[in-house]
C-alpha cells in the first residue's frame, strides 16, 4: 500500500509558481533523502478564481517520520507562509508549519482615471514590488481578476514588506486606490 501525504500551502500560487517555487524543489530534496517524490498538485480558487491555497501531493517511500521531516524543513527553508498543513492521510491528522508572512496588493482594475491604464504598466510595478522588497521578501505570483490585479508577496514580515512598499504605492498612478491585506 502507498502512504501520500499533502502539503497544504497557506500560498496563493499559479500552478507554474507552485511547481517553480515548491513543488520542483521539494521532489529534488525527497528523492535526494530516499524517502519519496511529488506525485501532484493542485490549487483551490474561489468563486471569482483567485486562488486561495494550493496542494502538494507527495508519494512516501521510506519511513513517514523522514519524509514528515524531509517535506516540512524543505517547505520552510523555501518559504512557506504560517498556516500551511501537512496532511497524513494514514494516520488522519496535520502537522502546522510554515514561517512566512503574506502580503497582498489588489491593484484597482476600474476606477482610476483611463490615462492612467494607458500611461502605468503592471509589470512595471511587480518588478519595483521585487526590488524594492530585496531581502524582505519576494513577489511569488500574481492573479488578474475582473476588477483588480493582485500580486502576491511572501517574506518573513509583513509589517517589513509594507513599510517598504508604502512609498511606491503612494507615488505610483497606477497604485493609487489599491488595497494591501495581509494573507499569511
Amino acid at each position: 500500500m502507498k502512504t501520500y501525504v499533502v502539503a497544504q500551502l497557506n500560498a496563493r500560487l499559479q500552478p507554474m509558481h507552485r511547481g517553480e517555487y515548491f513543488e520542483d524543489p521539494l521532489d529534488i530534496e525527497l528523492k535526494s533523502a530516499a524517502c519519496g517524490e511529488v506525485s501532484g498538485g493542485g490549487s483551490l480558487q474561489s468563486k471569482i478564481g483567485e486562488i486561495e491555497h494550493c496542494d502538494i501531493e507527495i508519494e512516501v517511500s521510506g519511513p513517514l517520520s523522514i519524509a514528515v521531516r524531509v517535506v516540512i524543513e524543505t517547505l520552510e527553508a523555501l518559504g512557506a507562509p504560517k498556516g500551511s498543513k501537512l496532511h497524513l492521510e494514514v494516520e488522519g491528522k496535520q502537522v502546522q508549519f510554515g514561517q512566512a508572512e503574506g502580503m497582498a496588493v489588489y491593484l484597482n482594475g476600474t476606477d482610476l482615471p483611463d490615462d492612467v491604464y494607458k500611461e502605468c504598466d503592471s509589470n512595471f510595478v511587480y518588478s519595483e514590488f521585487d526590488r524594492l522588497l530585496s531581502g524582505k521578501g519576494r513577489v511569488l505570483s500574481y492573479w488578474q481578476g475582473p476588477t483588480e490585479t493582485a500580486f502576491y508577496m511572501y517574506g518573513h514580515s509583513f509589517q517589513e514588506m509594507r513599510v517598504c512598499l508604502t512609498e511606491f504605492l503612494a507615488s505610483y498612478p497606477l497604485c493609487h486606490q489599491c488595497r494591501v491585506e495581509q494573507i499569511a
